[in-house]
């Protein structure tokens, strides 16, 4: 591309007085891009900016460059692997006895999408950054538990988790960290968030009939559209919620903080 820019060929915009030329393009990546022509080296990048520097040696058809890239995409990404020490492969596997136990396990990264883990028990496990869109996790268990009177969190939870329209039934998640979760269109029926800290979550439209919400901390969540009739809520945190359309139709509010929440359309 850029030998065809500059054959004659083709018309560019360039400065009459100092001869500039003018590439419409963003210019943060372009050094990168002169240094691989000198040298053939890759930078050393974050992965948003390997994205970006992507595009551009796309754009100027730059093919080594581009599966330089993609190497480099694909190494780091074996590596995190490395880190798991379990793979979509195995919980398939595992998934398919009685009893399934992930107690302690780092399944960090992991893509469980579109699974079956219902009744799966993940007590203990180090679920940073796991994608569990559509899956069944109908009564799975990620509660905190008390021991001695000693706290103990059963799962780690990064709010960069993905749990659209997943099946959550009756699921155990007291105590769970759950800030800016995407729990968007899941199930939540009779779900036990007591204690939850689930801060600008996102729950637009999802079902929490007769789940348990006390003293959970929904503040700046978006639910709206959601449902949480007969839901409990006392002494839940929803100040500056997001409660347009929602339905709290014989929801407990009794000592619910409501400072600054937006209550319009909700059915009361």
């Amino acid at each position: 591309m850029l030998a065809a820019m500059f054959s004659g060929r083709h018309t560019v915009c360039q400065d009459s007085k100092k001869g500039y030329v003018f590439v419409d393009r963003d210019g943060k990546h372009f050094r990168h891009i002169l240094n691989w022509l000198r040298d053939g080296v890759v930078p050393t990048l974050k992965d948003s900016e390997y994205s970006e520097f992507l595009r551009e040696a796309e754009y100027y058809q730059l093919l080594g460059l581009i599966d330089e890239i993609s190497d480099v995409l694909k190494k780091r990404k074996e590596n995190e692997e490395l880190d798991t020490e379990l793979t979509r492969t195995d919980i398939i596997k595992c998934i398919q006895s009685e009893k399934v136990r992930f107690r302690g396990l780092n399944l960090s990264g992991l893509d469980l999408s579109k699974l079956d883990l219902s009744f799966v028990d993940f007590s203990y496990a180090c679920l940073k950054n796991v994608f569990f869109s559509r899956a069944n996790l109908l009564c799975a268990k990620f509660k905190k538990m008390w021991m001695l009177r000693v706290p103990f969190f059963i799962m780690h939870l990064c709010g960069r988790c993905e749990f659209t329209g997943a099946n959550l039934r009756g699921a155990l998640l007291a105590g769970a960290s759950l800030e800016s979760a995407n729990l968007q269109d899941a199930c939540l029926i009779d779900c036990s968030f007591c204690g939850a800290d689930l801060r600008y979550a996102h729950l637009q439209t999802a079902d929490l009939t007769n789940a348990n919400l006390e003293g959970a901390n929904l503040e700046g969540a978006n639910l709206k559209g959601a449902k949480l009739s007969k839901a409990n809520l006392r002494g839940a945190n929803l100040q500056r919620a997001y409660l347009r359309q929602v339905n709290l139709r014989d929801a407990s509010l009794e000592g619910a903080k409501l400072y600054g929440a937006n209550l319009v359309g909700a059915i009361r």
